[in-house]
């Protein structure tokens, strides 16, 4: 086999993994995120905006660069909770079809749904996990939706429950202010814990031996709590995210202004403004792990849906 490429597009970034399989295991060739905000306002307007298409654009053409500067044979692009939830994501297809189709003819996004995202990030995530943990629950929190994944480490999925809460979500619907107020933070505690209720009603959480957090709210958090100077993934992977010293993480971030958030060295800029909602994301599933199985740590992992995508590509 050869060169995989595999392109995720989410409410607040736009990724890329170009993947080599040619030795019969998957080597990272390039790895790339630029933060977009395609799902800037499509909360409230139910439509993706001129600039944030455009921005989407200009990303996906230098992707589509990259790929034949490594002779990429073969690429999958999905789109998840932002385009799910636009009328005109016709118009965001439309363009990705273009794009891509200089890689590969007929290839264009793909708007799959909450719960094909979740095994895609299942099958990916656990892929560098010690073979004694299973079940695991695979906990893929983004910018409009989180999946909660339970699965075997043969790759089985279990159970598997979507729900509408993210980073870029909660800020833009309830954390409006810099930095949010009580009221609002109470507010939107209130929704994500319900949203929790519903994935206590369908997954089975309490079976899990270990969770694993992935995506760029909790891989932040872990750089911040290991102190790092600069993002380093090799430290992250496989990181632990003690969920004590982790509270006193997501408290500042939460308290703090964007411009006090965007300064510190590990937290990307287009982050800065919406991580406080994932940190109120974050504090609530700490306390239902803590709740359902009473462990007090998960495990980070750098690898999620890209990597679930190659897989499928390769095979």
């Amino acid at each position: 086999m050869g060169r995989f490429a595999a392109v995720d597009c989410g409410t607040n970034s736009i990724r890329l993994l170009i993947s080599d399989n040619s030795s019969g295991e998957f080597v990272d060739v390039v790895r790339e995120m630029r933060i977009i905000r395609l799902g800037e306002g499509v909360d409230a307007t139910g439509e993706i905006s001129a600039a944030a298409l455009e921005r989407a654009r200009e990303a996906l053409q230098d992707y589509v660069t990259t790929m034949k500067q490594h002779g990429v044979e073969a690429v999958r692009m999905v789109a998840t909770s932002a385009t799910r939830d636009a009328r005109n994501r016709a118009d965001f297809i439309s363009m990705t079809a273009q794009l891509l189709g200089e890689i590969q003819p007929g290839a264009q996004a793909e708007e799959i749904t909450g719960e094909e995202e979740a095994k895609l990030s299942f099958l990916g995530a656990i892929a560098d996990l010690p073979s004694d943990l299973s079940p695991v629950c695979v906990i893929d929190l983004g910018g409009g939706s989180t999946e909660f994944i339970v699965g075997t480490r043969a790759g089985e999925v279990l159970a598997a429950k979507s729900v509408q809460m993210g980073c870029v979500r909660l800020t833009e619907r309830f954390m409006q202010s810099d930095p949010p107020v009580n009221e609002e933070i109470a507010t939107a505690r209130a929704y994500v814990d319900d949203r929790l209720a519903e994935v206590v009603e369908s997954v089975p959480l309490a079976d899990a031996q270990a969770f694993v957090g992935v995506a760029g709210t909790f891989t932040t958090l872990s750089a911040l709590a290991q102190g790092l100077e600069e993002y380093d993934p090799a430290y992250i992977h496989g990181s632990e995210l003690r969920f004590d010293a982790s509270r006193i993480l997501t408290q500042s971030l939460i308290g703090e202004t964007a411009a006090l958030r965007a300064a510190h060295p590990v937290i990307h800029p287009g982050r800065a403004d919406v991580i406080s909602g994932g940190a109120v994301v974050v504090e609530e599933i700490m306390s239902l792990i803590s709740q359902e199985t009473g462990l007090s740590q998960m495990i980070i992992s750098e690898k999620d849906i890209l990597d679930g995508i190659v897989m499928g590509l390769a095979s």
